[in-house]
């Protein structure tokens, strides 16, 4: 990269804020205003710098897209889920950057039906996401929605199977959740404010014009979706806090009653429901801080009538549950592993599924039917490829179905993977999932990608991806820092990562750093970080900590404003997370921001090689908070090392939409990697 180009530089427009008794002056304030000429003309001359400096790469990029391309197969299909007499499934062509979503009846053997075809769909969209993908109870309709700007605002459609024609149903800014009734003629849908928070739920009748509110969550801090119980009997209302739910429940076969409430919301009581029988099974920390199982009847589902059918433990946390006809799965995790916990609801036996790793995890599927004993979920590890199984809850056995081909000679002989652990300063063990090729010499000269999140009690599980084999096989190690502020190790390691705690995040996350090098597998001039959102946040704040530990930065979509975006309650999620974050209208939770806010502690100081991200309709973290981050640090550093801004002016908070186009967005950020430790080919 050439050193002699000259980056953009920002205009300085000084706004002084008020607030707590403090005044400060934000410089770039004005990068919020999105209509302002001058604000897309910095962000094009970011675009442009970036391209400039990158351009060197350009044929190692397209090499290392060409190696990512060649590891996947192209064209191919998922494994197909029975639900009644049809089975469903999607599946993929060499070329296309989209799904097509499928479906036979009776037999896997009969002629393929295709119900979306999102290649066609999204022929004049630079960006295309399928949001909600609803079958009627009766599988005679669709109900889908997309969203063709990246800012998470969805048209919801409904399509009849049997004509293969839309109706004349069309309802704009609908969100994730979208719940058929029994009736196969009623639907319910959330919408968003002005503030992008759902808020409302409507019941909609096909073919008629005049939606009914059927909630309105007046609570800015609360934030409501809805969903049906595998047992299809009932829909399940969810008004969620950070610190307490609320639970209103309606019988799916009598769509125009009222939703009828469970418990009504308490101050640090949180639940979740499923339903078997004549009974709701409830996941809760009611003096519980790890979670436990209760069960109620429908009839009367009052908490003084909840009771205890699995206990609290305290090591064991109760992610949550899955009632089937004759079993009752419970997810669970220990000691930062998670289980898959299966009890027989006649015999009330119980067992566990066994994992043959280390360090891995699973994700169950939809299974979306109650009557049936099989149990379909993935597994994968550091270097097992997703491998979907289908699991006999009662002749206790697997059947894999299907293994991720990876292509071009890939064995998961030739690599290892590990777990150790870091030790903070406080004594807590911080687990760090590592993966390499075997005959790795620990002697400080490795390349190291470190990754981290740490938020929204979000477990960061090692799973396989094939791209990453790009970096393994240039010698790099592979490490997940499981730090706190995550849900790997409970509700606590949460806990103690959030709000006052916050700060133990970031220095768990250099902890991990300091232990890797201690133990050789790099040094800080070989080590280089990674993190996306609330992860770019942790990225700001150890660069400003630590500047000298790390050697390159990538900070995808990060979230560094937290200050002012704290701030602005008109800003999506803002509300919602004050008990994640703090409030700094108030002055104590304020003071403590303060002290870790990355764009607010930009100082005067060399900081590593960095690459920024953003996307122009991110709603989650809007454009400006990378943007004036970046033009910060352009200002203040006093190094010469390279900070990049890359927008993409057409997507939002997951960037690009496209299959192909994300694999080349990795290639980039390999590429800005790799060049920045030396490595070019």
């Amino acid at each position: 990269m050439s050193q002699d180009l000259k980056s953009p530089v920002a205009t300085i427009q000084p706004k002084t804020i008020t607030l707590n008794g403090y005044t400060w002056t934000d410089n770039y304030f004005w990068l919020r205003e999105r209509s302002d000429p001058a604000v897309i003309a910095y962000l094009e001359a970011e675009n442009e710098y970036t391209a400039a400096m990158m351009q060197q790469t350009e044929s190692f990029q397209e090499k290392l897209y060409q190696e990512m391309l060649d590891r996947i197969k192209e064209t191919d299909l998922t494994v197909p889920e029975k639900i009644d007499d049809y089975y469903y499934y999607t599946r993929t062509e060499t070329g296309q950057q989209y799904r097509i979503y499928c479906r036979k009846k009776g037999t896997l053997e009969a002629d393929e039906e295709i119900l979306l075809d999102l290649n066609e769909m999204a022929a004049d969209h630079h960006y295309f996401r399928l949001g909600v993908y609803k079958i009627s109870p009766n599988h005679r309709l669709l109900a889908y929605s997309i969203d063709t700007t990246g800012a998470e605002m969805y048209t919801l459609f409904v399509k009849d199977l049997d004509t293969g024609q839309l109706l004349t149903d069309e309802i704009p800014n609908t969100y994730y959740s979208v719940e058929w009734a029994n009736d196969n003629k009623t639907l319910f849908y959330n919408v968003l404010d002005e503030a992008k928070r759902p808020y409302q739920l409507y019941r909609h009748i096909l073919g008629t014009g005049e939606d009914a509110l059927v909630f309105h969550e007046t609570d800015e801090t609360f934030s409501l979706s809805l969903r049906k119980t595998r047992s299809k009997a009932y829909l399940i209302l969810h008004l969620h806090h950070r610190t307490m739910t609320e639970i209103r429940y309606l019988n799916a076969d009598e769509p125009m009653g009222e939703f009828q409430v469970i418990h009504p919301r308490q101050q640090n009581l949180e639940y979740s429901v499923d339903h078997h029988s004549d009974n709701f099974l409830i996941v809760t920390n009611d003096q519980a801080e790890n979670f436990k199982v209760v069960s109620v009847a429908t009839a009367n589902p009052a908490k003084e009538n909840w009771q205890e059918i699995i206990p609290h433990r305290p090591v064991v946390k109760v992610d949550g549950i899955a009632a089937f006809q004759d079993h009752l799965v419970v997810h669970e995790r220990e000691d930062g592993l998670e289980k898959i916990r299966i009890t027989h609801l006649s015999s009330n036996e119980t067992h566990y599924i066994d994992f043959p790793e280390a360090a891995y995890t699973y994700w169950p599927h939809a299974n979306r039917e109650f009557h049936t004993h099989l149990l379909r979920f993935s597994y994968t590890s550091l270097i097992t490829p997703d491998s979907v199984f289908d699991y006999d809850m009662n002749a206790r056995t697997r059947e894999l179905k299907k293994q991720e081909e990876v292509l071009g000679g890939y064995d998961p002989k030739l690599f290892e993977t590990e777990r150790i652990f870091a030790i903070a300063n406080d004594g807590t063990k911080v687990p760090i999932s590592l993966v390499y090729k075997k005959g790795l010499v620990k002697n400080g000269q490795n390349p190291l990608l470190l990754y981290g999140y740490g938020s929204y009690e979000a477990s960061m599980s090692p799973a396989f991806i094939s791209h990453r084999l790009s970096l393994l096989e240039r010698g790099f190690v592979y490490a997940i820092a499981h730090i706190r502020g995550g849900g790997e190790m409970g509700r606590h390691w949460y806990e103690q990562g959030k709000m006052f705690h916050k700060r133990n995040t970031f220095t768990d996350f250099i902890t991990c750093a300091e232990h890797l090098i201690a133990e050789k597998y790099t040094s800080s001039q070989k080590l280089a970080i990674f993190g996306r959102s609330a992860g770019g946040l942790l990225m700001g704040a150890v660069v400003n900590m630590r500047p000298d530990l790390f050697k390159v930065v990538t900070a995808q979509v990060p979230f560094v404003d937290v200050i002012n975006t704290m701030l602005d309650a008109s800003i999506p999620l803002t509300t919602s997370e004050y008990k994640e974050w703090g409030n700094p209208n108030h002055k104590a939770e304020y003071d403590y921001i303060k002290t870790y806010s990355p764009y607010d502690n930009v100082e005067a100081k060399a900081y590593p090689h960095m690459l920024v991200t953003a996307g122009l309709n991110d709603p989650r973290v809007h454009y400006w908070e990378p943007a004036k981050w970046t033009a910060k640090l352009r200002a203040l550093k006093t190094d010469n090392n390279v900070l990049l801004l890359k927008t993409d002016m057409s997507s939002g908070h997951g960037g690009p939409s496209g299959r192909y186009e994300y694999l080349r967005e990795m290639a980039f950020t390999y590429a800005f990697i790799f060049n920045r430790l030396g490595i070019n080919e």
